[in-house]
């Protein structure tokens, strides 16, 4: 039987800090266009090391110093608080019951952990590629019935299954109004903070741009390691529209609370979830901004708690607290990569750990997450 205290000393054996795996922009940059790396040395082991399944591996990587990103993390973070500010009324008009709350402002709609709805955060989503995925696909196959096309267009025809499975633009059309989590279009708050939308775009952009080449990288390596496997990852994120970005706003911690895991020595998996509850991403790769925290005039602040913010579980069962360089994007893998690279490539559990209650800080951050497109095959490596 376990003791109270061998839980305590238990639990903070498996707790720790760890620096997180790095790759400088510009040596990603250098490898992607020489296409030379070898899948089983330099960045290959790189990628290994974050992605892979030895027992250290957190599944997150880190491109540091990318050009233009820390203007632009401050520029787009602090409009969550701002979004979440406004009167409800004018939240009301970028919220999307129809899209299952998958488009514009969400909060306490979303479920972790349970049966249990999450108020803890509040979130912005939009496409950051197009404002309607569906008139895009349309757009794509009116291109493919064109005459005249260029080696990048028949490459994207070449990758794109619709055109193979979807036979005509009304069976499309339908499938988009039967899914709507998928295919609803954008909506932005152009009348109550009209600067969202440059900045939501600008930075989504940056991030789904740099994911590519580090997916990239990760198609040489599952190459060098699986004979079977067909490069996809990097065609997938670069065609595929079907991207969402999530602006998030975790609001600061209620005073009235009594539950203060913070300061329990007897601390469980769920204890490192108050902000956000334990899950793997579903999608292929997720970019992600180091957060940044606001006291609730606006202005920036250090975190107030050295326990809050992201922490993985390694594979070897862990509780790590990852802390993202501030000039970083940080890659994580899902689920749809791992089936894609038969497990070469592994998702990883992460949830995000509140503030002390009181401290009146909240958390702002931003994650672009990049998948295939809703019709796209799921097949393992032969």
């Amino acid at each position: 039987i376990m003791t109270d205290d061998s839980k305590a000393q238990n639990s903070r054996e498996r707790l720790s800090d760890a620096d997180i795996v790095c790759i400088r922009y510009d040596d990603l940059v250098s490898s992607c266009r020489s296409r030379e790396q070898n899948g089983k040395a330099g960045i290959g082991n790189l990628i290994e090391q974050a992605f892979g399944s030895n027992s250290s591996s957190l599944g997150i990587i880190a491109i540091t110093d990318v050009p233009n990103l820390s203007s632009l993390r401050r520029g787009l973070l602090p409009l969550a608080q701002k979004l979440a500010k406004l009167p409800p009324d004018q939240l009301g008009e970028v919220t999307s019951p129809e899209s299952g709350y998958q488009v514009g402002w969400s909060h306490g709609r979303e479920k972790l952990e349970g049966d249990k709805l999450d108020y803890s955060k509040g979130s912005f989503y939009a496409n950051p590629l197009t404002d309607d995925l569906a008139e895009c696909m349309l757009e794509r196959r009116r291109k493919k019935s064109a005459s005249k096309q260029d080696s990048d267009m028949e490459e994207l025809l070449e990758w794109d299954e619709s055109l193979q499975c979807i036979q005509t633009d009304d069976e499309l059309r339908t499938l988009a109004k039967e899914n709507p989590a998928f295919f609803a279009p954008n909506v932005w708050p152009s009348n109550h903070l009209p600067e969202l939308e440059a900045a939501f775009r600008e930075t989504g952009q940056l991030v789904h741009e740099v994911g590519v080449m580090v997916a990239q990288c990760c198609d040489s390596y599952v190459s060098a390691n699986c004979p079977g496997y067909k490069p996809k990852l990097e065609s997938t994120l670069r065609y595929s529209k079907c991207c969402k970005a999530r602006l998030l706003h975790y609001f600061a911690t209620d005073d009235s609370a009594t539950d203060d895991v913070n300061d329990n020595e007897n601390e469980t998996d769920t204890d490192f979830s108050n902000w956000c509850g334990w899950h793997n991403d579903h999608g292929s790769i997720t970019g992600l901004l180091p957060a940044l925290y606001l006291d609730s005039d606006g202005k920036f602040v250090d975190c107030p708690d050295p326990k809050a913010g992201l922490y993985c579980k390694s594979r070897n069962g862990a509780l790590v607290h990852v802390k993202i360089p501030e000039n970083a994007i940080a890659f994580q893998v899902g689920e749809t990569a791992q089936i894609h690279t038969g497990g070469w490539l592994q998702a990883t559990p992460h949830a995000v750990r509140g503030c002390k209650e009181g401290t009146g800080v909240s958390r702002e951050t931003f994650a672009v997450f990049m998948e295939p497109e809703y019709h796209s095959s799921m097949d393992l490596p032969t």
